[in-house]
């Protein structure tokens, strides 16, 4: 069987996770796996497309290069690019890490992993490999990764507190999560700023640095776990500012 055909066939017996464009109203409308984590005091921003802009237009502002020196991404780390869409930071993360590194691409989206298989595979990227995730939980191997990158997605996550609870294991020591996204209401397809650094908070993460940064369609915010993950009983949720 052809790599390409395996990773298609395994993602078939992977269970889906189908994402959400409306808050969560109670138990009964929410995941199964969610429910030990307070579901969040706002809305859920639809997937309308898997691309924030061109690729040529992201280029010419340098925006791929820009974040990853801010994220400071060197040869030979282990990254994973969460809500990848159709590849543009996983082909440019692929490129830095080198031949000696590794990214994950990760999508909630079935039709859009196979997509980018395809892309993978016609670019002969050989240090990517491809991961089917849930609204709830990145499905990524624990102590396994240098940087998290999560960019211009964060505001589709239905669930941010169960996920982001169940993504800390996953850094390394030293690890960050790295979040681009637009300073603006999530209705408009942005998150507040001191709204996801109170989720985050509230997770046990801390703000590393934040930078402006316009060129990416909004702020760039750097975050590491600090402390003990907190009982999915004990998080206080945010509220939509």
């Amino acid at each position: 069987m052809q790599p390409r055909a395996a990773l298609l066939a395994a993602l078939a017996l992977a269970p889906l996770l189908g994402g959400c464009d409306a808050p969560w109203q109670d138990d009964g409308d929410r995941i199964e796996t969610a429910r030990d984590f307070p579901p969040a005091d706002r809305p859920v921003a639809p997937i309308t497309s898997t691309k924030w802009s061109t690729e040529e237009a992201r280029d010419r502002v340098n925006e791929a290069d820009d974040v990853m020196d801010l994220a400071d991404v060197r040869p030979g780390m282990t990254v994973a690019d969460i809500g990848a869409g159709d590849g543009y930071y996983t082909v440019r993360l692929a490129g830095r890490v080198g031949a000696d590194g590794r990214v994950l691409a990760q999508d909630i989206q079935p039709e859009v992993i196979e997509r980018l298989a395809d892309r993978v595979a016609r670019e002969r990227l050989d240090n990517v490999s491809l991961k089917l995730g849930a609204v709830d939980d990145p499905r990524l191997p624990a102590n396994s990764f240098d940087r998290v990158f999560m960019v211009h997605m964060y505001h589709e996550i239905g669930e941010p507190y169960a996920f982001l609870w169940r993504l800390r294991p996953a850094l390394r020591q030293g690890g960050q999560v790295i979040v681009v996204d637009g300073d603006r209401p999530i209705a408009q397809h942005g998150t507040p700023f001191r709204l996801l650094v109170c989720e985050f908070q509230a997770v046990g993460y801390k703000l590393l640095s934040y930078n402006d940064k316009q060129t990416a369609g909004g702020y760039l915010a750097r975050f590491v776990p600090t402390g003990k993950r907190p009982d999915p009983a004990a998080i206080s949720v945010c509220k939509n500012p």
